[in-house]
């Protein structure tokens, strides 16, 4: 088990090679569809917040990378897109060799800002 990170940056360092690059192209696409947004760890995952809400996030595991646009709704609306990876719940796994395209990250990305921002302006109950 590797130490907790303090930072993207740490956490990648202590990556294979594959992972790393995967990952770093992944992040460079979540700021490119998302100017602003603010990278932090959460759970012990690099992760980014917008408008100060959990955005998404993304990691590495033995076998697979995985990108977490913590949401449901997102991977379900999406899901026809995500056909040949492995997706569940909040939850879409890659080999590091067959990432998701950058087009398909931005539309998930802007998917979830659209999404927090709507529970934003629903009134309370």
């Amino acid at each position: 088990m590797r130490p907790a990170a303090n930072s993207i940056d740490e956490y990648l360092e202590a990556l294979d090679d594959d992972q790393r690059l995967a990952l770093e192209r992944l992040r460079k696409a979540i700021h490119a569809a998302a100017p602003g947004a603010v990278e932090c760890i959460s759970y012990g995952l690099p992760a980014f917040r917008f408008d100060g809400k959990a955005l998404v996030a993304f990691g590495a595991a033995v076998k697979h990378c995985a990108f977490y646009p913590m949401s449901a709704a997102t991977v379900a609306e999406y899901a026809e897109e995500l056909t040949g990876f492995d997706t569940s719940k909040g939850t879409i796994r890659f080999q590091p060799g067959k990432p998701l395209t950058v087009a398909l990250i931005r539309k998930l990305v802007r998917a979830r800002i659209a999404e927090n921002a709507d529970r934003h302006r629903r009134p309370k109950c």
